[in-house]
């Protein structure tokens, strides 16, 4: 079966990096559209950064010019470069992606389970 695994999360100070990275795996046929979404106690899970099968590319303005999707089809592994993090940008990253799987003709979606950013004062 497929599932989204992701790495790179831990604690980090204000005005720092990171780079978490998302990687798919099973019975994979296509991969259309991936994204970043986070999510903090009380308040609805939001997009960070999508990126198409094209390789457009959408961000809110909150992380504009601060964060960086990009995704490499020959590993099926996505990224997210997160520079000058914020004081107030803890929460927990999540991967998602539309995934066709081999002998079927739709898409389905599919969410990591969650990599948790800290960022100290």
């Amino acid at each position: 079966q497929v599932q989204l695994v992701e790495s790179g999360g831990g604690l980090v100070q204000a005005g720092g990096s990171l780079r978490l990275s998302c990687a798919a795996s099973g019975s994979i046929l296509s991969i259309y559209s991936m994204g970043w979404y986070r999510q903090t106690p009380g308040k609805q899970r939001e997009l960070v950064a999508g990126i198409t099968s094209d390789g457009i590319t959408t961000y809110p303005d909150s992380v504009k010019g601060r964060f960086t999707i990009s995704r490499d089809k020959a590993k099926n592994t996505m990224y997210l470069q997160m520079n000058s993090l914020k004081a107030g940008g803890s929460a927990v990253y999540y991967c998602y992606a539309g995934i066709q799987r081999l002998g079927v003709r739709t898409q389905s979606n599919y969410w990591g389970q969650g990599t948790q950013i800290t960022v100290s004062s």
